[in-house]
């Protein structure tokens, strides 16, 4: 059983200038401050990467860019997703994977097929891959619901399909996904509130935005969870509770990246359609910040 995506993954931000082209200095910066977290592993172009505002030439750019900064310290997972099948098989079989482990890919999004569809879709994937594959469950953003037996099916089905990310906060689906899986087969919390109860169920870790701007902390609560130690886990989840609330109160990544401005990481600016975050909660956040140290 590979070990390599236990812990703490973080869905990086990507940092850019105020004029918004991507601020390759900053990207560099956090790559080392989340190492220095101690972070299991890094996750490249997700959601939280913006990326749906990145051309193809900005993402090729960026997953370059992040595998010569990680230079093999850690894990590297790119998110490559689509609701075009057809282009996301074209896109993963012409991927360079210099420097990465695995792929993290999103359930197609807008479409809203049927638990068939999502399964041929995924078979497709699974089949074009030059690397594993982690499935992505996110029906907030998505617009469908990947089911648990669809899950498991893939699971079944396909070796290389190694472990989802599940953020459907449905923990009837976790339950059954968790009970019935293969037992090489990871599930990685997608919800940063949720991870510490879906732990103690024996998911492998988690997925994490809040986990940018507080690597240490968070890393070292998941790695209590996997070592067991709940009742040492425990404070620091209910620390993180309200941090992790603020960091989504006005949508993801405007949260998290108020907060590694306040820090000195990178700047906050987003690119539309995204907005920052009001300047209310950007002090509610600079102060939570500063109480966690």
């Amino acid at each position: 059983m590979s070990t390599q995506f236990y812990g703490t993954g973080i869905a990086m931000v990507t940092p850019f200038h105020a004029d918004r082209t991507i601020d390759f200095p900053a990207l560099k910066k956090l790559v080392d401050f989340l190492i220095d977290g101690k972070v299991e592993y890094l996750v490249s172009l997700g959601t939280t990467g913006e990326s749906a505002t990145l051309s193809k030439d900005e993402k090729k750019e960026v997953w370059r860019f992040t595998a010569e900064a990680v230079a093999g310290r850690v894990p590297l997972v790119a998110g490559i997703g689509s609701n075009n099948t057809t282009e996301l098989v074209d896109s993963l079989s012409h991927f360079d994977t210099a420097g990465f482990d695995a792929v993290l890919s999103v359930s197609p999004f807008y479409n809203k097929p049927i638990q068939e569809g999502i399964y041929q879709h995924y078979k497709l994937v699974a089949e074009a891959s030059p690397l594993p594959v982690i499935l992505y469950n996110v029906p907030s953003r998505t617009g469908s619901n990947m089911t648990a037996e669809t899950t498991l099916r893939l699971a079944n089905d396909f070796k290389n399909v190694i472990a989802v990310k599940e953020a459907s906060g449905n923990f009837d689906q976790f339950n059954a996904i968790l009970r019935d899986k293969p037992e090489d087969f990871l599930f990685i919390s997608g919800d940063d509130p949720v991870t510490f109860p879906l732990m103690s169920m024996g998911a492998a870790g988690v997925i994490s935005v809040i986990g940018n701007a507080l690597p240490g902390m968070l890393s070292e609560m998941v790695r209590l969870c996997l070592d067991m130690k709940f009742k040492e886990a425990a404070p620091l989840h209910f620390d993180l509770l309200e941090i992790t609330r603020l960091l989504f109160a006005e949508g993801s990544p405007g949260g998290v990246k108020s907060a590694l401005k306040t820090l000195g990481i990178c700047g906050d600016t987003l690119r539309l359609p995204l907005v920052n975050v009001s300047n209310t909660l950007d002090e509610a956040v600079a102060r939570e910040i500063e109480r966690l140290g």
